[in-house]
Formats: C-alpha cells, structure tokens, sequence
C-alpha cells in the first residue's frame, strides 16, 4: 500500500474544496491559511502557539481580518465583471447586514475595506441602526433599514437623512408607509423609501420559509399599488428610491436565485413604466457558502459559484429591463454570510477520549461460570469462524438475555463485566466486516454507526457553532497538525457542556452523504488541536450562555511582509472570566463573595474547618472568580 500523504489528508478532509482557496494543508501536515491572493502562508497550529505565548487561552477564536477585506473586494469584482461583459447599464453596490455579525472588529474592518467600493450598511433592529449610523462615513453607500419599525426607529434614520445619507427606510408593510409619511412630514424631510415585495418564488434550504406567500416581511401586489398610489397622493410617488426583495439565507439552488431576480425585477421594471423613479433593486442576501465543499444543492452547499451568481443577477435583471424598455437600475445585494464567514475559525484542544470498546484483559472464564458467559464465548468462535449475519442476530439475543438476568439479580458483576467485554470485540469484528458492505440492514447500519470513540473537547457547541445544535449546520472539523499522518480512529466530539446535545456526530462526508463520524490520529503526548472553520457568519451573535460559558479569547491574524514569518497577531481580547458571566446573569460578585464567606466563617465556627484553612479557602475562591470559563487543560488525553 502506498505511504499516506498531505493529499490523501485533503481528500479525507476536503480543505481545499470547502477552503475556497483560503485553507490548505502544507508539506509538513499542517493546516495553513492564505488570507489575500498569492499572500503568504500562515500555519494556523503556529497562530495557537503564538497566541498561547501572548497569553491566551484555548478555545482559541482566530480572526484573519485579511480575509474580510478579500471578501469585499472577489464579491465587488464579480459584480463588476459581470457587469462590463452584459453591457449593463448602471453600477453594483453592496450592503453588509450588521445582523450577521455584530462584532466591532468585524464590522469597522469590513466598512475600511469597503470604502472605495462604496458597501453600505444594514440595520433591522434599533440598535443596529444607531449603531450603522455612527458607522456609516462613507456617504456614497446606502445604509438600509429593515424589520419592522415604530415611529422611533423612523426619526433615526430620517435623522441620517438629515445629515445626507442616503439612508433608505424599507417599508415591510403598509402601514409603515402611512406612518413614515406621517414622521417625514413632521420632521420636514423628504425620506427615501424603499418596498419590500413578497415574491411567488420560494426558496430553497433551511430557511425556504423565509419567502413566497407566507414569508414574515413584504407586500403584496395588492399591497404595492395601494402604497404607490397612497404615496401619489400624498405627492410622495417620487420618494420610492429602491425595491427589496428577498428569499433566504444560504441559497444552495442557483436555479432559486434565477426565478427571484427575473420576478423581482419584473416588479421593478412595472413600477418604472408607472412613473416611479426607483434607482436600486435589491436582490436581498442568500450567497451560499460551501461549507461541506460539495459544490452541490443541499443545504450545507452552494451549487454555483460566485461568478455565477454575479452574472445570474446582472444578466437576469438586464434581460427583463430591456424587454419592458426601462432604465437598468443600480443593482444592490445583502450578501453577509458569504463576506464574514471565511475570516473566522476557532482552535480547541482535545483532553480525553470515551472509548467505544473498553474490553477487559484476557478475561478468565470461571469453570462455574454462568451460562450466558459461555454463550457469548460461542459467539466470539461463530464470528471467528466468519459468519458475521448469524453472529449479530446471536449477539443482539444473548446481550439482551445478559441484561435482564443482571436486572432479576441473578448475574454477578464480574460475569457482566465479561458479557460487557466480549459483546464489544464481537460487535467490532461485525461492525468492521460490514461497513464496506453496500447493502446492510438497518440494525446492522445502527450497530456500524455506534461503533465510534467520543472525543472531548474543551469548548461549547452552543457558545461557538449554536447552528450546528439548532439547523444541523455542518462546519469542516479538521486537526490542525499530523496531516501527513494516516488517521486510524473513527470518532464523534462531546464538549464540555453537562448536555447531551452538545456534541457533534455529522461531519463532511463524500457530497452526497454526511458522515457520523470523523478521523482522529492517536494521541503522541502532545497537544491535540482541533480547528471548527467558516464560522464567522451568526456564529458570533447566536452563541448563548449554556452552563455559562462565555466569550473565547481572541486573537487577530494581520499578513504583514515585512515581519520574518509574513504575519502577526495585531489585537487580542480576553474572553470572559467567571465573574463577568455572572454579572451578566445580574449576580453580583461582591455578594456572591459575601454570601460564601458567610458560610465559610459559619464553618469555622462549627469548627468544620481551621480559621487559616478557611481563608484559603476564601481565598481561592475569589480568585477563581478571575479565571477563564473554560477548562485548563494540563493533563490532555488522560
């Protein structure tokens, strides 16, 4: 058999198919990271050393910022390209949501990035929009607001409008038209106002429902005229400056985006031939990711590329506009998953393994030993002798006979033991024996799928990839060193929540199917790192508190070439201490201090501890209130 190689490990793992061309494995085994085109290459594995000699901590959320502004400028240049080889007429600005991924570092990086492109900047909520306003500098990209809205909300953005902004209020029902004409008549302020239409055509993906006839947001066709004509009335007509439509997050059909933008645009194209001067169609967001880089329509994929896609808006809105004979409109989209998710990873270490299989040592048999012991011994020689369908169907029978026996009392401990240990050395041999077969059983493929070892790791699933405990979201898991080693243990990952749900058991698999288990290697005495990637989209925002872990520390990659390694950590942030989580759950640790003194001085007066013992003990105590959420790893593997 030939050696295993870096590219059987890319094979196995498929970084260079989800890695878009950002994520690699190098010549030593190492995953690596070229943030900008023909940028140097960063092992990530010397991003966790480096980051652990500044200080930090595991889990490890990495930031490579580079990636940010690349992002910025691929989805900018297709649309650009796009564009010059349509002969379309007018221009593409983009708009980052903010919803997507609120965090500052990411935010400020992407508005710097997108200046000379002039990306703009979305808010759905109050909050968002003060906080897109103090953002908002470049006066060339528009700054949306959508979500519902009260009258608050609407003095804000007309507030920016004020100011010159081109801030446009996207009305999801027909009331909050009546109700912005109203707030821009009081304030003296011509608004620009955009429509958020309900399109027929349905999306695709988790999140389908978010379009068609039942989406949350829009108006209808009946609803449009209404507002158009209301607006007419009111002398308003011309303030309807943009058409919004939008169906879903993470679009894996291409076919989905061609039916949407031709509707949409038809919608724009009847507005503009009824006197409404709209100068921006948004096609809304829904740029796929490839995250099991299938390259397919299942949710966790994309089946197009980035060019396609560009070319699929650019050349669909064209070729209707052309047929109504109207004006070709400055093309706007939302596309926040596919600028954030790239540029963010997080680097956790494995401390232990459960072990599938934990047989006893050539277990002595007792002469006397119960009958049921002897039959699993008759098992392990049918299995041996190589008929595996009659070995399984005798297994299942005599284990479950081992188990009600032990239930009536009538099996001691040791000849459980033994049952226990024999079942998983036949049940191994079965499970080896039949998961190459194509046709199995379904028992057979629910005994083949169990037999995997759990690897724990020390980080939450719901803290840092809460899409993959709440929509099965896949992220590629990957071991960051030892790719130029042959993996040979099949696993799943448990974190360190006390929730049966925080773990992960689907995993890339070969495009058509996931997997339930990834490769692990065995463990050498050094540390195990295991790194969760293209997590930058919502993963930030959604993150929740479970068992109150908080915030990872951060470290953040800038590719610099005048440093000796090409790279640097520019900025890092401390995650959480124990006591901040709980002041965020609005326990205050001077009284948590307070109450456990109490009860330690109350100790020392029942004479349950020394005086000099308790004050230790208070001592340690407020001093673990400083400490990191997460476990401090010193004995890995054990």
């Amino acid at each position: 058999m030939a050696a295993w190689s870096c590219a059987d490990a890319d094979a196995l793992y498929g970084v260079s198919k989800w890695g878009s061309g950002y994520f690699s494995i190098d010549a030593e085994g190492c995953v690596a990271v070229s943030p900008l085109k023909d940028s140097v290459s960063i092992r990530i594995a010397d991003v966790v050393e480096e980051a652990k000699n500044r200080g930090l901590r595991l889990p490890l959320h990495i930031r490579f910022q580079d990636i940010l502004q690349d992002r910025v400028r691929r989805i900018n240049e297709a649309f650009v390209e796009a564009i010059k080889e349509s002969g379309y007429t007018n221009r593409y600005r983009g708009v980052y949501p903010v919803k997507v991924n609120q965090m500052r570092e990411v935010v400020e990086t992407l508005m710097d990035a997108g200046s000379e492109y002039g990306l703009g900047i979305e808010a759905g909520s109050k909050p968002e929009l003060l906080l897109a306003l103090s953002l908002h500098r470049n006066y060339e990209g528009l700054l949306l607001c959508n979500g519902y809205k009260d009258e608050e909300f609407m003095r804000f953005a007309l507030m920016g409008r004020k100011l010159g902004k081109k801030v446009v209020v996207v009305a999801e029902k027909l009331s909050e038209i009546r109700a912005l004409i109203d707030v821009s008549k009081e304030m003296n302020i011509r608004p620009l106002i955009g429509i958020r239409i309900k399109l027929a055509t349905r999306g695709s993906g988790k999140w389908a429902t978010s379009s068609g006839d039942n989406a949350k947001f829009g108006l209808s066709t009946v609803d449009l005229l209404e507002a158009v004509a209301l607006l007419e009335a009111e002398g308003m007509k011309d303030c309807v400056s943009l058409i919004h439509f939008h169906i879903g997050s993470q679009i894996p059909d291409i076919q989905v985006v061609t039916r949407s933008v031709r509707e949409g645009a038809r919608f724009y194209a009847k507005l503009a031939r009824m006197g409404c001067p709209v100068e921006y169609l948004d096609v809304g967001g829904g740029l796929g990711v490839d995250y099991d880089g299938s390259r397919s329509a299942v949710a966790s994929s994309a089946n197009y590329s980035l060019r396609e896609y560009a070319n699929t808006i650019v050349y669909g809105v064209k070729d209707v506009c052309d047929e109504e004979k109207v004006p070709h409109p400055t093309l706007v989209s939302e596309s926040g998953r596919a600028l954030v998710a790239h540029h963010s990873m997080i680097a956790v270490e494995t401390f232990g393994r459960i072990k599938k299989l934990n047989t006893m040592k050539s277990p002595q048999i007792p002469k006397n030993a119960h009958k049921i012991v002897r039959d699993i011994m008759d098992v392990r020689e049918t299995v041996e002798a190589g008929h595996y369908d009659e070995a399984f169907h005798d297994l299942v029978f005599y284990r479950q006979q081992a188990m009600t026996l032990f239930d009536l009392g009538y099996l001691d401990l040791h000849s459980r033991a033994i049952v226990e240990s024999v079942s998983g050395e036949i049940a191994t041999l079965i499970a080896r024996f039949f998961e190459t077969k194509p046709r199995v059983s379904d028992e057979i493929k629910e005994l083949v799928a169990s037999m995997k070892d759990q690897y724990l790791l020390n980080f939450s699933v719901f803290r840092s990839l809460p899409d993959a405990w709440a929509l099965d979201q896949l992220f590629p898991a990957i071991p960051l060193r030892r790719l130029n080693e042959e993996p040979t243990h099949k696993g799943t990952i448990a974190d360190i929540t006390c929730d049966s749900d925080g773990k992960l058991d689907s995993f890339i698999g070969d495009g058509e199917h996931d997997s339930n288990f990834l490769w692990f290697h065995e463990f050498d005495g050094n540390p195990y790192y295991m790194g969760f990637f293209l997590t930058g989209a919502y993963q930030d925002t959604l993150g929740d508190m479970h068992n109150l872990f908080g915030r990872m520390d951060e470290a953040h990659v800038i590719v610099d070439p005048d440093e000796d390694s090409g790279w640097y950590i520019d900025e890092t942030i401390e995650g959480d201490t124990i006591r901040e989580v709980l002041e965020e759950n609005e326990y205050s640790a001077s009284e948590v201090v307070r109450s456990m003194k109490q009860q330690i001085e109350q100790a020392i007066k029942n004479d349950v501890v020394k005086p000099n013992e308790g004050m230790k003990l208070l001592a340690e105590f407020e001093n673990g209130l400083k400490r990191y959420t997460y476990l401090s790893v010193s004995n890995p593997h054990a």
